[in-house]
């Protein structure tokens, strides 16, 4: 790719501040989130620590992929005069003959330095000390470009992954492996532009475009995000049906070609990735389950968004971190509309990010008790993760799959720190 993508995205330009208020669920981030000092792409320091993720639960191996996905019939919303869309996506999958192969790093290395620099203590405010950790070097249990594994049935059901606001894609890597290590393929999405960095394949990198009105870029936001997945979900029936849709060209794992199902599509999302749920699911047919994982539905105004106001007809789960929350007055009028199967349930002692990968990173920072609190919350991190995981695992296992969901009935002793609300 040459000429696509200005050359400044190399550089992490200027001061980053993000001048929104603070529906929290929506956002991840409060009002005025503090301000990263612009230090270029300078490696991680010689100390700094890899952190590693927990290994995957289920049965499978795990492989992955990255596709450059480039939207020709489309400018790009966030850069006047760029003629088209691009994107960059990963593809969790259960793989098969991994031995031997790469393993797949966290995150490539000018996205790296740029979430080192800017990122983890800007607009995710997660009190890394300077030089503590390795985000590049990351385990994750999970192997480049191995062949696809057929799953149960031979086909894989397809779910989508969208980001809190301030998130990379690979912010939600832990529940992603999972997930595909029990049969699914899971694409993760970057959105171009309103994601902190995006790195393509010729080593540009793209930043976060700041807002200078919080509401009008929040809706702007969610409108993008639901034309990229309607985006990527095209892109993923051209792969299945023998297209290579990867903008380089980059051969595709073995057996991924003609591995998805269409016809079972579910999608989850984190903080605004939950709002992106939800009006994705309004959008377009194909998805038919999502889970928003403490993400509101309201504008920063206040206002309910329309999805809030008539519903959904297919099913939808609510996952709420403890205490008191603004996501309140859009989950209960999504509820009043829907008349249909809906839940809404608590993770007791839980914080905004635990559920990401912050539960499972945070906890080797070596932070101070009340940092590690503020970002986590209270809740033992391994209980955390493991109730996360058999919670959204049940949930598309019931509504793609066809399985029990005995588990979505009602309060479990085997996960007692999950509460249902409704």
């Amino acid at each position: 790719m040459t000429n696509q993508l200005p050359r400044q995205r190399r550089r992490v330009t200027g001061r980053r501040a993000l001048a929104a208020c603070a529906v929290a669920a929506l956002c991840a981030l409060t009002a005025a989130l503090p301000a990263a000092a612009d230090t270029g792409a300078s490696p991680a320091p010689s100390s700094a620590r890899p952190l590693s993720l927990p290994a995957p639960s289920g049965r499978y191996r795990v492989g992955e992929v990255d596709l450059h996905l480039v939207d020709h019939s489309r400018p790009d919303p966030w850069r006047s005069g760029q003629g088209r869309r691009e994107l960059m996506v990963s593809v969790y999958y259960p793989a098969t003959h991994t031995a031997g192969r790469p393993a797949a790093p966290y995150m490539l290395p000018e996205a790296a330095t740029h979430f080192a620099d800017v990122t983890a203590n800007g607009y995710l405010d997660l009190h890394v000390p300077a030089g503590r950790a390795d985000w590049a070097r990351t385990v994750t249990h999970v192997t480049r470009g191995a062949p696809v594994a057929a799953g149960r049935g031979g086909r894989l059901p397809v779910l989508l992954y969208s980001p809190g606001l301030g998130e990379p894609r690979t912010w939600g890597t832990t529940l992603a492996a999972d997930l595909a290590a029990r049969g699914y393929a899971v694409v993760t999405v970057d959105n171009t532009y309103e994601s902190p960095e995006v790195q393509f394949p010729d080593g540009s990198l793209a930043t976060l475009t700041m807002p200078s009105d919080a509401d009008a870029f929040v809706r702007k936001a969610l409108d993008v995000r639901v034309t990229d997945t309607g985006f990527v979900l095209d892109q993923l029936q051209a792969l299945n049906s023998g297209r290579n849709p990867d903008a380089d060209g980059q051969p595709l794992p073995r057996g991924l070609a003609g591995a998805l199902d269409p016809a079972e599509v579910g999608m989850f999302g984190h903080s605004m990735g939950g709002t992106a749920a939800a009006l994705a699911m309004d959008a377009d047919h194909r998805i038919g389950a999502g889970i928003d994982m403490d993400g509101n539905l309201t504008y920063l105004d206040g206002s309910l968004m329309p999805v809030a106001q008539h519903g959904l007809d297919r099913p939808f789960l609510f996952l709420g971190k403890d205490g008191k929350t603004d996501t309140g007055p859009g989950w209960q009028a999504f509820s009043a509309h829907t008349p249909g199967w809906n839940r809404q349930l608590t993770l007791l002692g839980s914080e905004h990010g635990s559920f990401t990968d912050a539960e499972a990173l945070v906890p080797q920072l070596r932070l101070r008790p009340c940092e590690r609190a503020d970002d986590i919350g209270t809740i033992d991190p391994a209980t955390a993760i493991r109730t996360n995981e058999a919670y959204v695992s049940a949930y598309f296992d019931h509504w793609l799959r066809g399985s029990s969901g005995r588990l979505l009935d009602g309060p479990s002793p085997k996960y007692p720190d999950m509460v249902f609300v409704k």
